[in-house]
């Protein structure tokens, strides 16, 4: 995928498990992954659950400016006897936008509409009004009032 001369698409690859941990990551792409703990709620890959057999399509926008194409899916492993567990993850697949027309997957995607703010982790995204974050940002003082209530019990400056 990357021969000299004969350079291809730069894809970064994601496997996720069922608790939402990033378990396999590689990247030929500027996306960056959470090295603790889930990865970003809001990306497609986590969702991939919900629809097991069908691709997920998701066009989104990290923090700092850079938006890619994303595909998830979900794939099981069988324990290997009658009676062992499946075990179940999520695929991600993703590229910058710029490369979606060399993408069978991309085809019929809108690319001048809205693109889905995904960050990398609670603990470091910069997003302030997020609906999904399950953790305090650690580079951000936080406001508690107990007068009133909101998505979050805290308010992040």
């Amino acid at each position: 995928m990357q021969r000299p001369g004969a350079k291809g698409v730069p894809f970064f690859f994601v496997r996720v498990d069922q608790a939402g941990t990033i378990t396999k990551r590689h990247s030929a792409t500027r996306l960056q992954f959470a090295r603790f703990g889930g990865a970003c709620p809001l990306w497609n890959v986590h969702r991939a659950f919900e629809t097991p057999g069908r691709f997920l399509r998701q066009l989104a926008e990290t923090p700092d400016g850079v938006r890619y194409f994303c595909l998830a899916r979900d794939v099981s492993k069988p324990g290997g006897a009658f009676d062992a567990p499946t075990r179940r993850y999520a695929i991600g697949l993703g590229c910058e936008v710029s490369h979606i027309e060399a993408l069978v997957y991309g085809d019929g995607m809108d690319t001048k509409a809205a693109f889905d703010p995904i960050g990398i982790s609670c603990r470091i995204c910069e997003r302030r009004h997020c609906h999904q974050r399950s953790v305090p940002p650690l580079e951000r003082p936080l406001r508690v009032n107990p007068d009133r209530r909101g998505v979050l019990p805290y308010e992040i400056d």
